[in-house]
This record gives C-alpha cells, structure tokens and sequence, in this order.
C-alpha cells in the first residue's frame, strides 16, 4: 500500500506539469499566433481537436482541459494521501504492539532502571511521530523531488539560460534545511527528554497521591512539576526560535527566487527574447516546485523529529528479552505439574554485580512441606522468591526445581508452576471476580468462590453492593489492606499451583484471621497428586510455628535453620524476636484486661 502511495504521487506530480504546457501552447500558438513549439503528444491532440483554427474559437477546450487533468491529479493526490494514511497508522499499530510485547518481556533488571512515564511517552508520543512522518513527510520529499526531476528537463528545453535562473537560489535553500537539520536534531532530541521527564514525574505523583496528601505536600509536588514544566517549555520555545529563524529566512529565499523569475522574465518578454506563454509556464513551474522543496526544511524538521523518536524506540526494542538471554540448552515447555521439591545449594546473588545479597544460601523443602523465611529487613528474604521465580538469575551455586536446574526450565514454565501473593499485592482498576480469575480465566463461579472462601474474603466481598463485580479502584485502592492480600490470595489459590509463595501476604491481616487462613491453606492440596509445598515469609512468629521447616536470614545468610521447637531452644536470632514478641503480646494482653475491667466498673451516659 505504501508503494502504491508512492506510484499514485509520481503519477499525481507527472499531470500537474501539463497545465502549464497547455497554457502556454494556448497563449502562445492559438491567441498570440506563433509557431507551435510544444512536445509531440500536445500536437498531435491539437491536431486530433480539429487544429489551431477550431481552438481559436473555443478556448474553452483548453480551459477544460486543464481543469481535466487537474482533477485527475487531485484524484492520484488522493490516494497518495489515503492510501501512506493507512499504511502508516498500519506500521504504528504494529510499531505499538510490538513495543508493548517486548515490554512485556524484557528482564526486571531492565524495569529497575528507567522510569514509567518515559516508556509511556516512548510508546505513544513517539511512535506517534513516526506515524505522522510516514503519513506525510516521506511521500512529500519524493513530490518535491520528482516535480523538480521533471521541471527541469522541460525548463531546459524552452529556455537554457531562464532555467538557470529559475533555479539559482535552490542550493542555498536546501544547504540551508540541511543546517537546520542538524541544529533541530538535538534540540528535539532534549525536548523530548524533557517532556518525559515531566511526564515521568506526573505518573509518580498521581500513583502516589495519598502519600502526598497525607503527608501534605501539594505544594513540593506543584513545584517540583513546575521545575520540570518549565525546562520542557524552555526546550520547546529553543525549538520554536530555531524553526521561526527557518521560516522566515527560507521564505525570504523563495520568495527571492520567484522575483528572480518576474524580473528576468519580464525582461526578456519585453525585448522579445522570450514569449509569453513561455514566461507564464516558467511562472507555473517555478511555484509548483519551489514551494515543496521549500517545505524540505519542515520535512527536515520532522526527520530531526523522527530519527530522535526512532532512537528511543529502538532503545527499548534493541534491550535483550528474557527468552534471549538464556543459552541454548533451554528445556521447552514440561507437559507434567512438578512435584514441588526446591533445592538451594551455594547460592549467591548480586543485584548491581558487586554487593552479595545472598551469600552461600543452602536449603531443601520437600514436596507438600512448609518453609518459612524470617529475617530482618534487607536480610534477603524477598530476593530468593525473584530468584525462584527466575525474574532475575543466580550468579553463583545451583537452584534445583524437582531435581532439575533452574536454569535450564523456561521461565514461563516455572511461573506457571507457582503462585504468588505479595505484601503489596496488585490489583487491576476492574471487578473482583476479573482480579480473582487472573490466576484461572477458565475457572467456575464455584470454584472462584472456593478459593475466596480460603482466603476468607467471600464473606467481605458479599457485603459489597454488587458483590463479586465489585469495580475496585486503580490498584485496588478501593479495598482495605487486608482485603486486598486476601483478593490477592484467592487469585494465587484459583491458580492451583503445587508451589505457593506468600511473601509477608498476611501482615495486613489480624492473627485470628491469618490461623484461619493458615490452617485452610493445609487442608487445601493442588488438583495434582501430592501436596502443595508452601514458603512463607512473615514477620510474626506466630505464623511461622507451625511450618515443618524455618530458616532465619540475616545479611544474606543463613545463621538459623531448623523447627520452632528447635529454634526457641537455641541461643540466637529467632529466639531473642520471639521473647521479644511474647513480652509485646503480654503487654497487649494487660491492656486488654484492664479495659475490661475499667468497662465494667465505670458507667457511662445513655448517649455515650
């Protein structure tokens, strides 16, 4: 379709020269009388019209004529401009998809290191550039080339030393575009990072509204945004400086240019060197190329645009997959659910390559088993489920997932093999039932409300207006903190899968509800054989004492493993958190009691 955009404006730039031949033919041969001097098709139709005498009294066929072609030309300049439009806006839905699916699998280290709001203006403003120089500009450098390829060739046939002059100031116009080029280039290349650091800093402030308003400050953020408002106008108002500069002096070229044409036509008109209708035609081409060769400098301008755009698209389309990062010994897709068995064996790990987050970490869990993680924070805990889920890869040791190395099982695989419920979970800006179903589309209503029912939501969800199509906020922020771990929690349930991993996935909720949740979760077991084997991350003890398994990290290492029995009679870590949770719980607990107490002595108003 492109091609043929680019056929239709050859064609549609070819007819527009004819007008001006036919116009001079007119004044020329058929009013002034004069010796036809005109290519061999414009005589031989003269001839087939019926001769010079027929015209003479019917210059209306002339004028008809060219207002044939001229439709005919507007009719190519349509689909020139039909079919780059839907050519373009083509590649740019594909250019989007494309953008939005390597997104979707490009390595979390990628994600760590740029900000949201740029990739968003990446994916839309500028790809939305390049769809508006494929749409126009493109097509508009090949007219303004053609018509000047064909002016000149008919210039130099009618007046050798005129069409020297008719094109004498085009070197300077396009030197001068070329310039204007290359000063655009960069300054666009700015302006674009400004805009995307103001639009990165919108996206931040808007996902972080409530943090700003609870802790007041409307007015840093108004003017932290002001700052980065302001230094993208100061880049666009360069840009505008530069393109007015443009403008103006290359309008004052052409426009040089045409008086050029006037004053030396009019001159040899009036010594008889030159005829009229010759002058009239020299007119014509003159303003047909002129004015879109002059529009190179906006064509430039817009490349300048295009080229910087096309350069940050490819920073993201040019930044290794997941997938391409592994070697070739990748084992495809396992038809059978894994059993469950986790094997850590000298594992270490480095976020930035230097500083070990992980240190010679060796663990086993077995399937159907209950390993439970405590530590302080920064102490590791998080990144060994990133380094299970292979959402980033070990540096050093081995990571065996049912005897097998995790290197070698594709990631899609694994994470298809495990469910996830973190501390901050994410919900989408859609019903509970769409968030629920995330983990299984093709689960029943039954089985939904099964898993809702573990994760001890069901009851809060019915008490909502329309229950489970509930429309909860961006994030979820519509719910409470614990019904928000919980949504998360039915959603890693439905998913059925035989390793199940909550990171600090209860802290939000109150101890009487997490047992609860717990003890569901035992009896619950995937539709596979076996049992489903659990890693619970906590800070409170008391969801860890039944685990069959508890490792206590600290700076990267292991210092403690073993049961809660086994721990509680150890010096270390563990033992001196649970003293001091139990003095908290006891403290707690006389508070309560002195409530009670102080309620049932004191009396208070009816109205109270």
């Amino acid at each position: 379709m492109y091609a043929g955009a680019i056929a239709a404006m050859v064609l549609s730039a070819i007819t527009m020269f004819l007008p001006p031949l036919i116009a001079r033919t007119a004044i020329d041969y058929v009013i002034v009388g004069k010796q036809l001097n005109a290519p061999g098709f414009i005589r031989g139709f003269i001839q087939w019209a019926g001769g010079r005498d027929l015209l003479v009294h019917n210059l209306w066929i002339a004028s008809l004529t060219i207002v044939a072609i001229s439709a005919i030309s507007g009719v190519f300049a349509y689909l020139k401009g039909r079919w780059a439009s839907i050519a373009s806006e083509t590649i740019a839905r594909r250019l989007r998809n494309r953008l939005y699916d390597h997104l979707q699998h490009l390595p979390c280290s990628y994600h760590d290191k740029v900000d949201t709001g740029d990739l968003v203006q990446r994916c839309s403003s500028d790809v939305d550039t390049i769809r508006t120089f494929l749409a126009s500009r493109v097509v508009e450098i090949g007219r303004g080339g053609i018509m000047l390829a064909v002016a000149l060739p008919i210039m130099l046939a009618m007046n050798a030393w005129m069409a020297f002059l008719a094109t004498m100031l085009l070197g300077p116009i396009i030197f001068f575009s070329i310039i204007f080029f290359v000063r655009i280039k960069n300054v666009f290349k700015q302006m674009r990072q400004a805009e995307g650091s103001m639009t990165a800093t919108l996206q931040e402030n808007l996902t972080g509204i409530r943090v700003v308003r609870a802790f007041a400050r409307q007015d840093f953020e108004c003017e932290k945004f002001a700052v980065k408002n302001a230094l993208y106008r100061d880049r666009w108002r360069r840009l505008m400086h530069i393109m007015s500069w443009f403008w103006s002096l290359s309008s004052l070229l052409c426009m040089m240019q045409v008086g050029i044409v006037l004053l030396a036509g009019g001159y040899y008109v009036s010594r008889a060197e030159m005829s009229v209708g010759t002058f009239s035609a020299f007119f014509m081409f003159v303003n047909m190329y002129l004015w879109p060769l002059r529009r190179v400098g906006r064509i430039m301008a817009d490349l300048g645009r295009s080229v910087v755009s096309i350069s940050r698209v490819n920073d993201i389309l040019d930044a290794k997959r997941e997938d391409h990062e592994d070697g070739p010994a990748i084992i495809p897709h396992m038809t059978t659910p894994i059993r469950g068995q986790i094997v850590f064996e000298n594992v270490s790990f480095s976020y930035d390559g230097h500083r070990e987050v992980l240190r010679d970490v060796s663990f086993h869990v077995e399937p159907g088993q209950t390993l439970a993680i405590l530590g302080p924070s920064g102490s590791g805990k998080t990144t060994l489920i990133y380094l299970l889920l292979r959402l980033y890869d070990y540096q050093k040791g081995s990571i065996r997932l049912d005897g097998k190395e995790l290197r070698l099982l594709d990631r899609k695989f694994i994470r298809s093999q495990i469910g996830v419920v973190l501390q901050d979970p994410f919900l989408y800006s859609k019903s509970i039932r769409d968030n629920i179903k995330l983990g299984r589309s093709t689960a029943t209503e039954k089985e939904m409300i099964k898993a809702a029912s573990t994760a001890h939501v069901h009851a809060a969800i019915e008490d909502f207006d329309s229950g489970y199509d509930t429309i909860v906020g961006e994030r979820g922020v519509t719910l409470s903190g614990g019904q928000r771990q919980r949504v998360a929690l039915a959603r890693a349930i439905l998913k059925d899968p035989p390793i199940l991993i909550l990171d600090d996935a209860l802290s939000n909720v109150d101890t009487r509800t997490e047992n609860l949740i717990l003890n569901a979760l035992k009896r619950e077991s995937p539709s596979n054989k076996g049992q489903r084997t659990t890693l619970v991350i906590a800070h409170r003890l008391s969801t860890l004492m039944a685990a069959d398994k508890i490792i206590v990290l600290d700076a990267g290492r292991i210092v403690q493993s073993g049961t809660h029995e086994t721990l509680l009679n150890q010096p270390g870590l563990y033992r001196r958190l649970w003293n001091v949770q139990s003095s908290f719980d006891e403290q707690l607990g006389c508070y309560a009691e002195q409530s009670d107490r102080t309620s049932d002595n004191e009396e208070y108003p009816d109205e109270y």
